[in-house]
């Protein structure tokens, strides 16, 4: 699936994810491959992926929104 994790100031990354986990306000959210439709807010935490090649990246968050759809995650962090 797609990844992008945009902040107001930058793109911090673009590209093929095989999972992503988020800080979710109600806890810990993984999203795969074919998850459902989804908008939620997020708190400030860890952003943890990882790629298709097995690679594991890590993003901090001071909180946003996230967005999955048709196999794309949108996060937009603060």
């Amino acid at each position: 699936m797609l990844l992008d994790i945009i902040t107001p100031d930058e793109k911090l990354y673009t590209g093929e994810v095989t999972s992503v986990v988020l800080p979710g306000i109600d806890g810990e959210l993984g999203v795969l491959n074919n998850h459902a439709p989804l908008i939620t807010a997020l708190k400030e935490g860890t952003i943890n992926i990882i790629k298709e090649s097995g690679e594991n990246e890590s993003f901090e968050t001071k909180g946003g929104i996230v967005e999955v759809l048709n196999n794309k995650v949108i996060v937009l962090a603060e």
